[in-house]
């Protein structure tokens, strides 16, 4: 039996495939394709295992991880994103090693657990319930593994929202660990606000601020 989405998932499933579509570059995707930067320096060193992202959207950080050697499950809400992600799986021949789920994180629900969750900027623009989906995601974490949430620190420089009041601010990663109310059995490994340069829509340099928080469940 199949089940029509409510009004508020057909919504963001709506928008975010818009959007996607609307921004696409000459290169057929919105994004630049490339692994986020923090992402790569806190999972380099890490022994390859089973992995879940958290809205993957194009699919830059689940095709890094799993040339990597990690068997990654990257969830979206835009089965647009998601079809571009898998087609750059299939080019480069890790379409075996990701599984590619279309589903909203709102309602979402872990089913399994994972030597490493991730969550890199899982912010958006529409009503969207991080904090909840962020404590839900504590719990796909398998003994001995990781969770990885990394975010924006403030608006880039030149953003039209950088002066915009009434535009919520980033939580600080601080306030990040607090939100997600961790028991006992969790280790901090990061906790920092990191600074790096990049091209501002492909033009000039600027630099950006991401939050990283990467914890560990010891027992």
């Amino acid at each position: 039996m199949t089940h029509e989405p409510d009004a508020a998932t057909a919504d963001a499933t709506r928008f975010w495939d818009e959007r996607y579509v609307s921004r696409r570059t000459e290169h057929g995707r919105m994004w630049s394709g490339r692994v986020n930067a923090a992402v790569a320096q806190q999972v380099s060193e890490l022994v390859p295992g089973t992995a879940l992202e958290l809205g993957s959207g194009e699919g830059a950080d689940a095709l890094w991880l799993a040339a990597r050697g990690w068997d990654v499950t990257a969830l979206d809400i835009s089965s647009i994103a998601l079809e571009v992600g898998a087609g750059e799986a299939a080019k480069a021949g890790l379409s075996e090693r990701i599984e590619w789920v279309q589903t909203d994180l709102t309602t979402w629900r872990p089913s399994a657990q994972y030597d490493l969750v991730t969550s890199a900027f899982l912010h958006s623009p529409v009503d969207f319930p991080r904090e909840a989906i962020l404590r839900r995601a504590v719990s796909a974490v398998a003994p001995g593994g990781r969770l990885l949430v990394i975010g924006h620190g403030g608006f880039p420089p030149m953003s039209e929202h950088v002066h915009d009041v009434e535009i919520p601010t980033f939580p600080s990663p601080e306030e990040v660990l607090t939100s997600l109310d961790l028991p006992d059995g969790w280790l901090v490994e990061t906790n920092a606000s990191m600074e790096r340069t990049t091209k501002w829509r492909g033009e000039e340099d600027v630099v950006l601020v991401d939050t990283v928080l990467r914890v560990r469940r010891v027992d």
